[in-house]
């Protein structure tokens, strides 16, 4: 079955605002030694999508992510997740949101260790709760009004204002159209696109970089060695310390407990059993 052209030329319009936010997401990338992966081919991954599995064994699909340690044959530790999304209209904006939080909270918190952020550039019609919603949640957003984006089109000769009543005809010509762009043009529309809301870009941005660019302030690493008791109850776990008994007797190792603090308050938190995963965890701050 062909794809309608009114679906498409939605899929269009949310290539773009990938097409605007990646230089600046690559740049960063380079400024702070991450890798940015986005949907084409990867050594490190299978096919050409960008797909993260929860912690429940659900895949979900991404435009981009950052990576520390990352590289095209080797996939890093997650410090974003981030997502696009186009919406004509405000009714359905709600329903966006929420599948935008469906796909990236649950890696995030299974990643909770590391504390990704959550991100999304949008774009179109957006009611102010379905955008507060994502910021409740601690998402960086860039937000494109609809008009701003009708605006940016018309750079590369696309009008991609519609209604319930433009025809299959017009919607499919400006497909043809954005089809036909050449590499430079996109660069255009791009670029447009960014000029049309500084402000909502370098907001995003900002936020990024205070969630990336994190001082450290203390680092704990513990060596644990022995083996876990169980107890039944809160008076046995408390007879247990009471009766433990410290010798010189060798036990064996069970795992690295590292702690890093930052000065803004973060905390991460994690547990290896190899030495070379711990050293890996902490070269990616250092």
């Amino acid at each position: 079955m062909a794809e309608a052209p009114g679906h498409r030329l939605g899929q269009i319009i949310g290539h773009a605002l990938e097409i605007a936010l990646e230089p600046l997401l690559r740049a960063f990338a380079e400024e702070h030694e991450l890798y940015l992966d986005k949907q084409g081919t990867r050594p490190a991954r299978p096919g050409r999508k960008v797909t993260w599995v929860d912690e429940n064994g659900n895949s979900h699909d991404l435009d981009f992510v950052l990576e520390r340690g990352g590289s095209a044959d080797k996939i890093g530790i997650p410090v974003a997740f981030i997502e696009s999304a186009w919406r004509r209209y405000t009714k359905h904006s709600r329903n966006k949101a929420q599948e935008i939080q469906g796909a990236v909270e649950p890696l995030i918190r299974k990643w909770a260790s590391v504390r990704p952020l959550g991100g999304a550039i949008v774009g179109g019609q957006w009611t102010r709760g379905a955008l507060d919603q994502l910021r409740s949640l601690g998402f960086a957003i860039a937000y494109i009004p609809y008009e701003e984006v009708v605006r940016a089109f018309m750079v590369v000769g696309m009008t991609v204002a519609t209604t319930e009543s433009t025809t299959d005809g017009d919607l499919a010509d400006e497909v043809r159209k954005f089809e036909a762009l050449a590499p430079s043009d996109l660069a255009r529309l791009g670029e447009a696109l960014r000029q049309c809301a500084p402000e909502q870009f370098g907001a995003f941005m900002n936020q990024l970089r205070l969630a990336i660019v994190r001082k450290v302030e203390r680092v704990v690493v513990l060596a644990l060695h022995g083996s876990p008791q169980e107890c039944g109850t809160v008076r046995e776990a408390i007879d247990s310390i009471r009766s433990y008994t410290i010798t010189q007797v060798a036990l064996p190792f069970t795992k690295w407990e590292i702690s890093i603090g930052f000065v803004n308050g973060d905390r991460i938190e994690a547990a290896f059993r190899s030495a070379d995963d711990a050293i890996n965890c902490l070269g990616t701050f250092a």
